[in-house]
């Protein structure tokens, strides 16, 4: 497949080698293709691409947004609405306020009755989105390493075939996956990030992951 990362930050950088990894094509989207780290990912990567968010988000067949929340939406334009119809476009996006921690603790700028991945849906209303990689640090994404796994990779979204194509990339990626329902479990989802990131920031503990537990 041709994968489209609109992002060139750890998370982008870290998801488009795995793509390339796996034997998908892959572009590594960017403001500016001209920064030297997206050039350093680009020599340690020679198969991957990069360009524009809309170039990025012509290209790929499957795309992932992977930038701050507080800059998704400006992505998104940037990358040309329509280019997102009818492609499965995974979320791994968080509402981090610019806040810093109190005692660990990150603050959000959306409240518990929204998400950023609803505000998004609507923003991209033929986009067929699914929330992934948002509850675990750049390190774990691909094959991690915790014990007592697969990890649990928890997902939302409106359209059941997206959820299926995702969960099938989960599994590659060694993840295991449970799926949430539609997009308004965004609003559970999305403050994981929030308690994955409370040992990091009391403990310098960034390794973790979660593992949903069943009978």
């Amino acid at each position: 497949m041709k994968i489209g990362i609109i992002g060139s930050g750890a998370v982008g950088q870290k998801l488009g080698t795995a793509f390339l990894t796996e034997g998908h094509e892959v572009m590594l989207g960017t403001r500016n293709p001209g920064k030297e780290e997206v050039k350093k990912w680009k020599k340690d990567n020679p198969k991957g691409l990069c360009s524009t968010f809309g170039v990025t988000a012509q290209f790929g067949e499957i795309l992932v947004l992977a930038v701050a929340g507080s800059v998704a939406e400006s992505a998104i334009k940037l990358s040309g609405t329509s280019h997102f119809n009818n492609k499965v476009l995974i979320d791994a996006t968080n509402p981090i306020a610019a806040a810093p921690p109190k005692d660990g603790v990150l603050s959000l700028f959306t409240d518990s009755n929204e998400s950023l991945m609803e505000k998004l849906q609507q923003l991209l209303p033929e986009a067929r989105m699914v929330k992934a990689f948002n509850t675990v640090g750049n390190a774990q994404m691909y094959k991690p390493t915790v014990k007592g796994g697969p990890p649990t990779m928890f997902i939302c979204g409106n359209d059941a075939n997206a959820k299926r194509t995702v969960t099938e990339i989960l599994t590659a990626f060694g993840w295991e996956t449970a799926d949430m329902g539609k997009a308004v479990a965004a609003r559970a989802i999305e403050p994981l990030c929030i308690l994955w990131c409370i040992p990091g920031f009391r403990e310098n503990q960034w390794t973790h992951a979660f593992k949903l537990l069943k009978v």
